[in-house]
């Protein structure tokens, strides 16, 4: 078994609006093994970003545990948590938000050097070249602007930003979804690409199921901040056991007639985290849901070697 490189127990985070607490994640628990890419993927409101972050501590939990190479990521303070930033590393969802119009591309990718305290500026510059390099973008790239790229090129920028710290983890938060779909394969063949080279582990977000299985090793499918399924992606792909996971497979355009599933069309949309379903969190858009499903939480088993899901029901296996 590959040594756990992030673990993540029991997580919450929960908001207030308005005076109304919102529950965003609820018992979030898995591990992502050095070197290896999970997928973590759900329709928007899931909580996917919010995980994501929170291993960061980008946000802070409500409760649970994340530890990062045996460190407890929660009760570190600003200093160690700073010391520990270059080894984790984020790539945002937007290329044109995440960076700034006002700094150069070389001012962008040495920020966080310099922060670090890494090198003289000349050390910082040239690594900031090398990051160019990795992301097939030109060195002389540091003297302009993020406005004089395309997007896909500012989302490269933003993945040498990433590497130019020389992380072991990071975490790609729905990197492609910004971008036009000609650039999309570009990107994600860049990412998969540095995966291996780099051996990075990396937790990758998305609700593109396809991208998913294409880059990653194992996937997490998350509903309403709870858990559904965990597979490995070819199980997962070839055999989905939770009804949830069926319905977003369902919907993934297939050339190859044997992999066509029947379509299952979920009515309704995700509910309110201030006012989640009882039960099974999914049990309002469930086709399958017992009287049982209203007063039982279902709790995430294994049902096949090394495939989980949280579902009462083992008639649909």
């Amino acid at each position: 078994m590959v040594e756990a490189l992030v673990s993540i127990r029991d997580l919450a985070k929960d908001y207030v609006s308005r005076g109304t607490k919102l529950a965003i994640l609820r018992d979030i628990s898995f591990d992502i093994g050095k070197g290896e890419v999970v997928g973590l993927v759900g329709e928007s409101g899931s909580g996917k970003t919010t995980i994501g972050r929170s291993i960061l501590r980008l946000v802070e939990p409500s409760a649970g545990s994340v530890r990062f190479d045996g460190t407890e990521m929660t009760r570190l303070g600003t200093g160690e948590l700073r010391r520990m930033r270059p080894r984790m590393q984020y790539i945002f969802q937007d290329p044109f938000a995440s960076l700034s119009p006002r700094m150069t591309i070389g001012e962008i990718l040495t920020e966080g050097l310099k922060i670090q305290r890494v090198g003289s500026r000349l050390d910082r510059l040239d690594r900031a070249r090398a990051a160019l390099e990795q992301v097939d973008l030109p060195a002389d790239a540091i003297n302009r602007y993020a406005h004089e790229f395309s997007g896909g090129q500012r989302q490269r920028i933003g993945i040498a930003r990433a590497l130019a710290l020389g992380p072991e983890f990071l975490v790609a938060d729905e990197p492609v979804s910004a971008l036009d779909v000609s650039i999309q394969a570009q990107v994600i063949n860049l990412l998969r690409s540095l995966q291996q080279r780099l051996a990075l582990t990396m937790l990758f977000i998305s609700h593109d199921l396809a991208v998913v299985e294409y880059l990653c090793d194992r996937v997490i499918v998350l509903y309403l901040g709870r858990i559904m399924e965990v597979a490995a992606s070819t199980n997962l792909y070839a055999r989905p056991r939770h009804p949830y996971t069926r319905a977003l497979l369902s919907a993934i355009p297939s050339p190859d007639p044997d992999r066509r599933r029947d379509r299952q069309i979920l009515k309704g949309d995700i509910p309110s985290p201030a006012n989640p379903p009882s039960g099974c969190v999914f049990r309002t858009r469930c086709p399958y849901a017992l009287d049982a499903c209203a007063t039982t939480v279902p709790q995430l088993r294994e049902v096949a070697p090394g495939q989980f899901k949280a579902c009462i029901r083992d008639d649909l296996d």
